[in-house]
């Protein structure tokens, strides 16, 4: 079950009186709000807890991924990033950029692409995560501090993977959103810290990780502390062989069902194909999702990394375009 708490509840009390009927207590305190969340096989009557002194609700959940449960929290969690950048529900929010920074030049091309169309997420990766050792691995810290300025001067928010532990703390002053790739979805460790910060958290979904895994990821931030969460479905590996991964566009009204949290989808790593990404994303906001992720690169031909899945600068303006046309024929529809 989960349990929230009024600011100056007398948590001891609650936890022993939890500890009687047989149920192990974990308190969380996140930028929002003080829970216990309380584990136990014996059913108890729910009541009795909120009639405890300190005690502002309770809620029975089942589901392992308590606290990113819908089971408890109805109404959609909204992430506001500030300047009037939001993400969630009745929200598409588009997040554009190049799977690499690669240099100033190349960060104020797309930003002013992005503006040029209203969008003022940017993504970009400085640490890349790559298959080769021998392949562009990114511009480091000294590129992300690059990358933050220009993007600060223009009113752009940035989203940018970190890959480790200790790059949380160097990084966190020059991010708006961290990423947690594909690869690191499981880095427990890496999950761990994230719970201690104070800034958006963007999760991917494992390469052939299932949905309860995704959740479960998710849980382990916010019971570190940190509710700014969204869940990003990427495309999973399969044995089919036609694309790069296989988009799982089941997973937008389930993790929606499952979940308060907004919902993500990157239709590029999802597909691989950049003829093919278009339609993808445009069936992504049709499915549910509260956003789209994708990359876009002046000269795909010459970007340093996944340029066969990024689109030009027109293909990119069509895209944007179609997306919010789509979306307000999803609002019609419902």
């Amino acid at each position: 079950m989960i349990i929230q708490l009024e600011q100056n509840a007398p948590v001891p009390t609650i936890v022993e009186h939890l500890r009687q009927q047989g149920y192990k207590t974990t308190e969380v305190n996140t930028q929002h709000a003080r829970y216990l969340v309380a584990i136990g096989k014996k059913e108890i009557d729910i009541r009795g807890i909120g009639q405890l002194p300190g005690v502002r609700d309770v809620h029975h959940v089942s589901d392992d991924y308590k606290l990113v449960s819908r089971k408890w929290r109805v109404r959609p969690t909204v992430l506001d990033l500030g300047d009037g950048v939001r993400i969630g529900e009745g929200e598409l929010a588009i997040c554009a950029g190049p799977c690499s920074i690669e240099s100033e030049a190349q960060m104020e091309k797309v930003m002013d692409h992005l503006l040029a169309h209203g969008v003022r997420l940017m993504r970009g990766g400085v640490f890349k995560p790559r298959s080769s050792p021998y392949s562009f691995r990114g511009l480091g810290m000294e590129g992300l501090k690059q990358f933050h300025q220009l993007a600060r001067a223009r009113g752009i928010k940035i989203v940018t993977e970190v890959m480790q532990v200790s790059q949380v703390e160097e990084m966190h002053d020059y991010v708006d959103v961290f990423q947690v790739g594909a690869r690191n979805t499981q880095n427990f460790n890496l999950l761990d810290a994230l719970g201690g910060v104070d800034k958006p958290v963007l999760i991917k979904r494992g390469i052939s990780g299932t949905i309860e895994e995704l959740l479960s990821s998710a849980e382990y931030v916010f019971s570190g502390g940190n509710e700014k969460l969204m869940l990003c479905e990427r495309g999973i590996r399969t044995f089919e062989t036609a694309s790069r991964n296989t988009l799982d566009l089941n997973a937008v009204p389930i993790l929606k069902e499952k979940s308060h949290l907004p919902v993500i989808v990157d239709p590029s790593h999802g597909i691989g194909l950049r003829e093919h990404v278009p339609a993808v994303a445009l069936a992504a906001v049709l499915a549910g999702a509260d956003g789209i992720v994708y990359e876009t690169h002046e000269t795909p031909e010459t970007a340093a990394s996944d340029g066969q899945q990024t689109l030009d600068f027109e293909e990119s303006g069509r895209l944007i375009r179609n997306l919010r046309r789509v979306f307000a024929l999803r609002g019609e529809l419902e």
